[in-house]
């Protein structure tokens, strides 16, 4: 039977159903990336074979495209989170990894773009860490 997997943006208003596996999985760590997520990293899922079911709000994707570059993003035109794009002319589906309702099957298996990465990124690992909001 062939991997399903769901997921949504924040508000909920787009949902999505993946069939299929991902190849890959990244934490790109590009000045682009960076900028997408607000973060240290990207973490992105790769497929050439999965295919992409929109379920709903398909309408309120928005699309950007850094120009003269292949760096793409699609996300939720009301919260603005991440959701898939399809990108290389139909050739990949590129698909954030927060955007799941659960876990991908997958573990990431590199990290890429690091010689661009945040300079306060190495200190992270040595920093606290809390099941939840800290007190």
């Amino acid at each position: 039977m062939p991997q399903l997997t769901s997921g949504s943006c924040q508000c909920g208003a787009v949902q999505f159903e993946i069939e299929g596996a991902f190849e890959s999985f990244f934490l790109c760590h590009c000045g682009r990336c960076r900028k997408d997520t607000g973060s240290a990293h990207a973490a992105n899922l790769f497929s050439t074979t999965a295919t992409l079911t929109w379920l709903s709000g398909e309408e309120k994707i928005a699309h950007y495209q850094v120009p003269a570059t292949r760096h793409a993003k699609s996300f939720c035109s009301i919260c603005g989170a991440a959701v898939p794009s399809i990108q290389m002319g139909g050739a990949l589906l590129v698909v954030p990894a927060g955007s799941l309702d659960g876990e991908p099957g997958i573990a990431p298996v590199a990290h890429i773009c690091t010689a661009s990465r945040a300079g306060w990124e190495d200190a992270m690992q040595d920093i606290p860490r809390f099941e939840g909001l800290p007190a």
